[in-house]
């Protein structure tokens, strides 16, 4: 897969603590060059879409532990859609699957999923789960009508494998997040099945993979 093929499928992100306005813009200016997609915090959604109105913006939603409450969650997307982005990735309560609560973990999926008309992401962080719950975090997802599952924050200790792309990927399109660094890392997830790379080092894998023929 050369660049051109590879940048839209990249989220480019940056969702650190201390994620300043410039940092924002910086990675902005990245992801328009290359063609790339952009994830950020919620608070920069309207800054970054007036400046960069031309980049598809992700931002996260119950970020990065998902134990927000449900009415929250579903606020905190709205808000974020009508600041002008584009994807939601919401974080899973994680707490409420281990504890066998799926119902609630699905209704909390589909509120979101229900309260804006655009694409929404269920981040499951899959380090913290076991594959019995990996499976039910998915089910969840796809029943609540959710876009794609996503792996993980990158806040966990663990992200991205290609184990996990291929069992989630039996149920929604997989985002694979989570320290995918290298244009390999990234064609191992997409060989996996993921549909989508989420990674802060997006300019690094592009400059990994083939120039365009065309």
């Amino acid at each position: 897969m050369d660049r051109t093929e590879l940048a839209p499928l990249i989220d480019h992100t940056v969702l650190g603590p201390e994620t300043t306005i410039d940092d924002v813009r910086s990675l902005l200016d990245e992801a328009n060059e290359h063609g790339m997609n952009a994830c950020i915090p919620p608070y920069a959604v309207a800054e970054a879409a007036d400046y960069a109105p031309e980049v598809t913006l992700a931002t996260v939603v119950g970020f990065p532990h998902g134990q927000h409450g449900p009415e929250i969650k579903r606020r905190e997307g709205v808000d974020a859609w009508k600041a002008g982005a584009d994807e939601l990735d919401v974080v899973i309560n994680v707490g409420r699957l281990k504890a066998g609560d799926d119902d609630t973990v699905e209704a909390e999926i589909a509120e979101l999923v229900a309260a804006v008309p655009i694409p929404v992401k269920v981040i499951v962080e899959t380090a913290l789960l076991t594959d019995e719950e990996k499976h039910r975090a998915c089910e969840a997802a796809e029943s609540a009508d959710a876009t794609m599952v996503k792996t993980s924050t990158g806040f966990a200790d663990g992200g991205a494998t290609v184990a996990d792309v291929e069992l989630m990927s039996d149920y929604l399109p997989v985002k694979a997040s989570g320290g995918v660094g290298s244009y390999e890392d990234a064609m191992a997830m997409l060989d996996a099945g993921a549909e989508r790379i989420g990674a802060s080092s997006g300019v690094t894998i592009l400059e990994g993979a083939p120039e365009s023929t065309q």
